[in-house]
């Protein structure tokens, strides 16, 4: 029995394989039905008053479909919104990501920045680099922060 104590890693390591390598099918139903949700520290009549979506939401309204309903446990209110068209596969992939072309992005930043005006008032930026000088890890710094689109995400 001590002679086996190596098969059990390269089981579990067997299986991990299989499981990753199997495709992951997604309809463009279940894609384009994927809702993105922000939780905001406000009542919900705060966050759809008049039943007028906030103003980062508001400039993507005919493009999109939006539910304002209370977070569990009382926490505040859920924001969830999607496109009302299916997502191209193509503009969702890596590299258009990357390049800042995946429409995603733009009705994330506009949760984000639906957030942070309702929550504080307005939406904060990040200031100029705190350095004078450029130095190869700023240059890093803002070559990702250049790639994630404004969204804080890669």
């Amino acid at each position: 029995m001590k002679k086996l104590w190596w098969a059990v890693p390269v089981v579990a390591a067997g299986v991990t394989a299989v499981r990753r390598s199997r495709p992951v099918h997604r309809t463009e139903d279940q894609a384009h039905d994927r809702w993105l949700t922000v939780t905001i520290n406000r009542p919900p009549t705060d966050v759809g008053s008049e039943g007028k979506l906030p103003a980062p939401l508001d400039e993507l309204a005919e493009r999109i479909d939006a539910r304002i309903r209370p977070a569990p446990g009382d926490r505040g209110t859920e924001l969830a919104a999607r496109f009302r068209e299916p997502v191209p596969p193509a503009s969702a992939s890596v590299p258009a990501r990357l390049a800042g072309q995946d429409p995603r992005q733009e009705l994330r930043r506009a949760l984000r920045d639906a957030k942070a005006l309702l929550e504080a008032g307005e939406v904060l930026r990040p200031d100029a680099p705190p350095t004078t000088r450029p130095t190869p890890g700023g240059k890093l710094v803002e070559v990702f922060t250049r790639r994630s689109g404004g969204e804080g995400v890669l």
